[in-house]
């Protein structure tokens, strides 16, 4: 695969999270910690034998980091005062 196209579909992923953040974080905290411990249980999930490895590793890195961002972003949103769409 592609290194441009990896980096682009990361990019992508923490784009939307920060998107996400800053659009729908007005939930509770727990939503937030829910998000991290699926992004730990997917990160050390075993891998499964597919046809095409390369796109199966992408997709999960795509949703742990999604996961990871959004979930340890709102802390980060509180900190700094970043005001949100509501």
């Amino acid at each position: 695969m592609n290194f441009s196209m990896v980096a682009l579909a990361y990019a992508a992923a923490f784009a939307a999270a920060i998107f996400l953040l800053w659009r729908f974080s007005n939930i509770k905290w727990y939503w937030h910690l829910l998000a991290v411990v699926a992004a730990i249980g997917l990160g050390l999930m075993p891998p499964i034998e597919v046809s095409v490895p390369a796109v199966y590793d992408m997709v999960i890195g795509v949703v742990f980091l999604l996961l990871v961002v959004w979930g340890i972003g709102e802390p980060v949103f509180r900190v700094f005062h970043i005001h949100r769409h509501i």
